[in-house]
Order: structure tokens, then sequence, then C-alpha cells
């Protein structure tokens, strides 16, 4: 199983950023994808989450109407749209695999730097 998120960058308040999360070694068709993030000096916090059905999607209150994630299997890929973002959305995120969008994750890849900073 391997996972490797991509995308990050330096953005300004407001701004938008999409990253992506490309799986391998393992049917990502099955098993739901969840981005994960950690801010400096914070714990890691799971953000998005989407299981196997595209229309099953849950985000925590300080992203939702503001990150939207999705899948293409067929590409093996997961992405996150990051829209409006804030000074606090900065941090390392993570896309992982192999348990529940209810609860942890087996599998996790290298993470993508998301700075937002004027």
């Amino acid at each position: 199983v391997q996972l490797q998120a991509s995308g990050g960058g330096l953005v300004q308040p407001g701004g938008s950023l999409r990253l992506s999360c490309t799986l391998s070694g393992f049917a990502m068709e099955l098993y739901p994808v969840g981005w994960l993030r950690q801010a400096p000096g914070k714990e890691r916090e799971k953000i998005s989450c989407i299981g196997v059905n595209d229309e099953d999607t849950w985000n925590p209150d300080s992203v939702r109407g503001r990150f939207i994630i999705s899948r293409d299997n067929a590409k093996s890929m997961v992405y996150l749209q990051m829209n409006s973002l804030k000074v606090e959305d900065t941090g390392v995120y993570y896309c992982a695999t192999g348990g529940d969008c209810g609860g942890d994750f087996g599998h996790y890849g290298q993470g993508t730097l998301v700075t937002v900073s004027s």
C-alpha cells in the first residue's frame, strides 16, 4: 500500500488549493480515504473523509463548506479542494486509508505542506 500527497504550497488567505493523493498497491475503490492535517505544535487531526461511495463524505465544522473531497477510482486518485483558506489551515496534510471515516487509518502517505500566509 502506497500513498503520496501532493499539491501543497504557499497561498494567501482567501485563496484556494487542490491537493492530490495518489494511491497504489491495493484495490483503493474498496476503502474509504481520508485527509488529515497536522498544524504546527498540534496533533494530527482528521479533516475530511470519503467512503467507497462518492456521496459518503465527512468534514468537521472547521472546514465544512470550504473543503471538498472527491475520488477518481479509475485514476487511483483522491482530491481535496480547499477554498477560502485561512491562516489556521496551515499545516502538513496527509492522505490515509485502511480504516473507516469514523475511526483511525492503518496506512498514511508522506504529507504535503500547506502554508496560508499574506
